[in-house]
């Protein structure tokens, strides 16, 4: 009896984890409004130039890493010494606990 409540017990608490990653995957586009700016030279994180986006939500800073694909390799250069205010458009993702966008469009203000 005790098994078979122990399998089930874990069984639901799998179930309800990975419904629960699934709510968190946005596939909708999401646009958003910010500094454009290079991870390594102006924020001084990581090993590589990445493109951030930081976006200002209820007077906290949020980091966008952009992911690289053609759209984000063609506006770094734009970024990676000089801060842009830029709209972007993409999809976003939450891996390792940072907020990752894949572009499909970037504009500087």
């Amino acid at each position: 009896m005790k098994r078979t409540f122990a399998i089930i017990t874990s069984v639901a608490a799998l179930m309800f984890a990975a419904n629960t990653n699934n709510a968190l995957a946005n596939d909708k586009e999401t646009t958003l409004s910010g500094d454009a700016k290079c991870a390594k030279c102006m924020l001084k994180e990581g090993k590589e130039c990445q493109t951030v986006i930081q976006v200002q939500k209820d007077g906290k800073t949020e980091n966008y890493y952009v992911v690289d694909n053609d759209v984000s390799k063609a506006f770094h250069d734009d970024v990676c010494h000089e801060a842009k205010k830029v709209t972007a458009t993409g999809t976003v993702t939450k891996v390792d606990g940072k907020q990752q966008l894949t572009l499909s469009k970037i504009e500087a203000k």
